[in-house]
This record gives C-alpha cells, sequence and structure tokens, in this order.
C-alpha cells in the first residue's frame, strides 16, 4: 500500500536528494559524514521533509531504527514499551540504533515527554533520538537542552529556486507515471501548496486518476472566496457559516485566517468592531496552531464575530 502512495514510492532515500534551504542540506551532510548523528528536533511545517531527512541520514549511516508516530501513541505506555524495549538493547550491526519520533509534540508534556527525556540519559550509548515537530515550543525545556534543534525555516530568497527544483521533481514523477500536463497547471498547484512537498505530491497524484493534470482542476485549486462568508456572518446564518468553513477546510489554516483579515474590516461600520475583530482573528489564528480540530477553532472564530462586531448596512 505505502509504494502506491507516491509520497512514499519517490521519498528521497539520501540528504543529497532532498529539496531544502542550502544550509539546511549542508547540516545534514556533515552529520551523515561523522557516521553518527546527535539527538535531534527537526521544527517545521507539515510536508516540508523532516521525516524524509531523518530516515535519509539513517540509511546514509546504515544504522538499525524504528519509528513512532506520536499523535498516534502519545502516551506513557508507548514509552514504557516500545521505545525501551528498541532502546534498551544493541544493534546487530554493532552501532548506535536512532528512534525517529514523528510529531513529537503530540506527546504528553506532563508524563511522556518527561519519561523521555530520561530514556535518552539511560540508553544514550546504544541509541539516539530524532524528534520531528511542526512546533517545537510544545516540547519540554529539557529535550531541548538535549538534542540538536534544526528548523526546516526557507530563506525568502530560496524559495523560488527551491520550487523550481521540486517542480522539475514533479516532472520527472509524472513522466514516471504516465500521466500527461500542462506545465502552467502544475505550477499553480505547487504554489498553492509550497513548502509544503507531502500535499502536493497528494493532491497531483489524487487529480491524476484521469491520467492527465490539465486547466481542468485549476477550479479546485482557487483562491479561497470569503464572500458568502461575509453574508452568513452578517446576516447571523450560522448554517451557512458552517457550511462554508467546511467547503474551504482543504486550505490552510493560516491563509484562511489572512483573507478573513484582508476581507472583513471593510465590511465592519465602526472603529470599536475592526479593532475587536482584529484581536478576535489573531487569537483564533494563534490556536489553530495547536487545536486538534481546524473546523471547530475557525467556527468558534466566526461565532464570536458574528455575535460580536458591527456590519455596514
Amino acid at each position: 500500500m505505502e509504494k502506491f502512495l507516491w509520497v512514499e514510492k519517490y521519498r528521497p532515500t539520501t540528504v543529497d536528494e532532498c529539496i531544502l534551504p542550502s544550509n539546511l542540506k549542508q547540516t545534514f551532510k556533515e552529520f551523515v559524514k561523522q557516521k553518527t548523528l546527535p539527538n535531534m528536533i527537526l521544527s517545521g511545517g507539515a510536508g516540508v521533509g523532516k521525516t524524509t531527512v531523518a530516515k535519509a541520514m539513517i540509511d546514509e549511516i546504515g544504522a538499525t531504527s524504528m519509528m513512532i508516530n506520536g499523535s498516534e501513541e502519545s502516551g506513557i505506555d508507548v514509552l514504557r514499551t516500545k521505545i525501551k524495549n528498541f532502546a534498551s538493547t544493541s544493534s546487530l550491526e554493532g552501532g548506535r540504533k536512532y528512534l525517529i519520533l514523528d510529531e513529537a509534540d503530540y506527546l504528553n508534556p506532563q508524563s511522556t515527554q518527561p519519561a523521555l527525556r530520561g530514556f535518552m540519559e539511560e540508553f544514550h550509548k546504544n541509541c539516539g533520538f530524532i524528534l520531528t515537530c511542526n512546533y517545537e515550543n510544545r516540547l519540554i525545556p529539557p529535550l531541548h537542552s538535549r538534542c540538536s534543534v534544526v528548523n526546516f525555516k526557507i530563506p525568502n530568497q530560496e524559495k523560488p529556486q527551491l520550487a523550481m527544483d521540486f517542480f522539475k521533481r514533479v516532472k520527472d514523477i509524472l513522466k514516471q507515471e504516465n500521466i500527461s500536463f500542462d506545465d502552467k497547471v502544475v505550477v499553480e498547484l505547487i504554489n498553492k501548496y509550497f513548502p509544503d512537498w507531502r500535499r502536493t505530491l497528494n493532491e497531483l497524484q489524487r487529480y491524476s486518476t484521469s491520467g492527465k493534470i490539465d486547466a481542468g482542476i485549476l477550479v479546485n485549486l482557487s483562491e479561497v472566496n470569503v464572500n458568502e462568508l461575509i453574508e452568513g456572518l452578517k446576516n447571523k446564518d450560522l448554517r451557512s457559516v458552517r457550511k462554508w468553513i467546511v467547503n474551504n477546510l482543504d486550505n490552510d489554516h493560516n491563509r484562511i485566517f489572512r483573507t478573513i483579515y484582508d476581507t472583513l474590516l471593510i465590511h465592519l461600520s465602526d472603529d470599536t468592531s475592526i479593532k475587536y475583530a482584529v484581536h478576535t482573528i489573531g487569537e483564533y489564528q494563534y490556536k489553530a496552531a495547536f487545536v486538534a480540530d481546524q473546523e471547530i477553532n475557525l467556527l468558534a472564530c466566526m461565532i464570536v464575530l458574528m455575535s460580536e462586531v458591527k456590519f455596514k448596512c
């Protein structure tokens, strides 16, 4: 099943194959040269390549590894069984083993994360730990102090080149899969989801079922349209507001909040409402980084706005 998914079938197997900012690629290549990896926290947005880089480095040094997804197995029992059993034993190859904790920011900060710190110290001779996360501030300071923290931030000056590199990679994949494509459409899709490489590949695979990627999919890539939402808020129509939210959840939540911010203010009747709206949008956009359900968070924000701000007639 995994190899049916393009993100797995075409996952890079070396650091050099990964599409990364030059400074990050150089850092990871230096780690590989040393033939041993430090404990690491790899932080950055979804789909930017954190897990891929972790796997590639471990493969390149020929080490044994195991991966656990923290969002699926976040309880203390995971540490007492899987992690301890793996970390406490020596590798058959003789070197250190490595445990990849994917989405480690979902691990319980009161129980699981402190226990993980203890295992890092207890089994450091046998096992290295690589933690990936979207939000490094959700990991406790003792984990930070025991790891090299690497942020997958892309410098603005490198974004065009990285997007072009990914465009070339995508074209190769589409050719190998015998999918016909329009260059402009592929570029538009990459621009929409940049720098989420995983989301881009998943969307391309979804759209490719017809055997082609052409202008017919552009209707699904259109900008977030908030006109219907504004009307729903003005009319205090909760049903239409929720319908709009559900229909737009496939867009990045930051993009949704920004578009609402850019559009809503001109429809408000007074300065008090404008100030209240800005504060509310900012508050719920911040919460969006931590909540489990984006629909509920966005709907809660819209209910507050619907109840408290005044619209122009």
